[in-house]
């Protein structure tokens, strides 16, 4: 192969890589997001602070994500939620810190803490502290007025249901498929 080749070939090959959906990829370190999928600036991918009103919704932030008077969703989140005036938070995928608000509703996984009124999850390795917690998958620990889940290792709160329980339920009612009982006040374990 000629210089020539080498230098086209090289030349189409960047050309290919930069063109990529990876390094099309746009971040920014501040983001104002709302309705009908406004973003300012146009960019799917927040480093740092990003604002939303209403609704806004991006890809990815890391960093802080600020929702007011609506909801703030992402696909991936690392780091803190905060949600004010009925503000609430959803993660599509992978959630890894904490989230604050009216409602948290992350349908992946979350590695962290969903501290809100209402959190609907999956597959929480971390904390659910709420007055509802409602859990498709497993969690950790769940502290509640109520506290649903399909398995769970602690939950503390006045009605406790899940399908299995690892560790032990604490609350006025405690209800476990693999319970010693199904239903039993106090404190109720795995058989």
């Amino acid at each position: 192969m000629d210089f020539k080749m080498k230098k086209r070939l090289l030349a189409v090959t960047a050309t290919l890589a930069l063109a990529s959906p990876f390094a099309m990829a746009e971040s920014t370190p501040v983001m104002f997001s709302s309705l009908n999928g406004f973003n300012a600036p146009n960019a799917d991918s927040v480093g740092g602070v990003r604002l939303s009103v209403l609704h806004g919704q991006v890809r990815e932030v890391k960093g802080l994500d600020i929702s007011v008077l609506g909801m703030s969703e992402r696909d991936n989140m690392t780091g803190v939620n905060l949600s004010f005036f009925f503000g609430g938070s959803k993660v599509n995928k992978q959630m890894t810190g904490a989230a604050f608000g009216l409602f948290n509703w992350n349908p992946g996984n979350t590695t962290g803490a969903n501290i809100s009124a209402v959190n609907i999850t999956n597959n929480v390795k971390g904390l659910n502290l709420g007055v509802a917690n409602i859990s498709k998958g497993k969690t950790i620990a769940d502290v509640a007025v109520v506290s649903l889940s399909k398995e769970s290792n602690f939950q503390l709160g006045i009605f406790n249901k899940t399908e299995k329980i690892d560790g032990v339920q604490i609350g006025l009612i405690n209800c476990a498929d693999n319970g010693f009982f199904k239903c039993f006040p106090i404190v109720n374990f795995a058989k």
